[in-house]
């Protein structure tokens, strides 16, 4: 007669626990990953309406502004979890195995840096390392061409079937016409020789108009992958400061400007990448800026 008391005893405790341990590990959401997708979709059904104001403060967008450099404080555009954001965290726990599909921007948030509404149009768009696409999909409605670039097969694959125009990484430079945006998503860092990719695209702006989306995580650890093993880049860029802000103000006022930019937006965002079996998705720390060609700077 008691087993079944003590059986509902035992859950009752177990749950209890449970619960317990759910609560104590909700500062997950804002972690590194969140690795089972019952333990995000729990925690996800834990988050109230109370809890809206809190997500738009949270650590993956929060930034002390009177932290940044007086140059830059203008210019910064706070960001926060909105409803696309919110979509892919949804597909990716849905997803057993995900293709590695990345997200830097809503295109709420693209329209915000580039102050742009969703009538605006332009005539060509270049996505330097757009992975499979997902990113320059947000982007590409805007513009009446699109191209990209893509060492890897498999992505140069899901580009082709989006029907993306693909220039070679020693092309994109010598086409004969300039581009309204370029954008470089988390690639500075992984690029042998990114003061001169810089430069490249400065060139390849349209003059005055053109803009350049660029996105870095920080803290800024550039590598580059050589014969399979990890190395130095050839042209190192150092970037000094420990917080995120420091970071920042040490790219605008030092890295950018030596490359002939100056900075017109900031904001900080999570570079979201699908996860794997262990893994519902990861997430990076990016500052993502908008660029454009200062007008002291000789060509």
């Amino acid at each position: 007669m008691c087993c079944p008391q003590l059986r509902t005893l035992v859950f009752g405790a177990w749950l209890l626990g449970y619960v317990a341990f759910l609560l104590s590990i909700r500062r997950m959401w804002t972690g590194k990953s969140v690795r089972s997708p019952l333990v995000r979709s729990l925690l996800m059904s834990m988050v109230t309406e109370n809890d809206a104001a809190a997500a738009e403060t949270q650590e993956w967008y929060r930034c002390s502004p009177e932290l940044l450099g007086e140059s830059v404080r203008p210019v910064f555009v706070q960001s926060h979890l909105d409803s696309d954001t919110k979509a892919f965290l949804k597909r990716s726990g849905e997803k057993f195995l995900g293709r590695g599909s990345m997200f830097v921007f809503s295109e709420e948030q693209f329209h915000r840096l580039l102050g742009i509404g969703p009538d605006w149009r332009a005539d060509r768009l270049l996505d330097l390392g757009a992975g499979d696409g997902g990113v320059t999909e947000v982007m590409g409605a805007h513009f009446r061409e699109v191209y990209a670039t893509e060492v890897s097969l498999p992505m140069r694959w899901h580009l082709q079937r989006r029907n993306y125009k693909l220039l070679g990484i020693d092309e994109w430079q010598q086409t004969g016409f300039q581009y309204d945006v370029v954008s470089c998503l988390n690639l500075l860092d992984r690029c042998d020789d990114p003061l001169h990719l810089l430069r490249d695209i400065r060139l390849s702006l349209v003059p005055s108009t053109g803009r350049l989306i660029l996105a870095a995580v920080l803290p800024f650890q550039p590598y580059v992958e050589v014969g399979g093993r990890w190395q130095r880049p050839k042209e190192h860029i150092k970037v000094t400061g420990k917080m995120w802000e420091e970071q920042v103000t040490n790219l605008s006022n030092e890295v950018f400007q030596r490359a002939g930019f100056e900075v017109e937006a900031v904001t900080r965002l999570p570079y979201l990448c699908e996860g794997d079996m262990y893994n519902d998705y990861y997430v990076l720390d990016d500052a993502v800026f908008v660029l454009k060609a200062s007008e002291d700077k000789s060509t």
